[in-house]
């Protein structure tokens, strides 16, 4: 696949762009770096051990502080490089309650 041929427009970093993962219950932390993003998706260098990837699913934190992040699905893994898709809310089953037309607010 080339670089850019996905449906989301990918953006590729000149600088470094240091990031972390987290796993989901908070037990681990990766340092790695953003190599490019999307509104779908990310590549990432991971630095040290992959093993911790074997969740499958964790979280990508984007701030120091924690409050920006996205939670994330391992695609594939390629040596220390790893793609990962975002996992929205919408993509989850939730239980929705219907409300009928006729009861809407006014």
């Amino acid at each position: 696949m080339k670089w850019n041929s996905r449906k989301a427009y990918r953006v590729r970093f000149e600088h470094k762009c240091v990031v972390n993962l987290m796993g989901v219950d908070g037990t681990w932390r990766r340092q790695c770096l953003l190599m490019d993003v999307s509104a779908t998706g990310a590549r990432l260098e991971v630095e040290g051990s992959i093993d911790v990837l074997q969740a499958r699913e964790f979280f990508l934190v984007l701030s120091s502080t924690g409050l920006a992040f996205r939670r994330c699905e391992l695609v594939w893994v390629e040596g220390m490089l790893v793609g990962v898709k975002f996992i929205s809310s919408g993509s989850r089953k939730r239980n929705v309650i219907a409300v009928p037309k006729s009861a809407a607010f006014k």
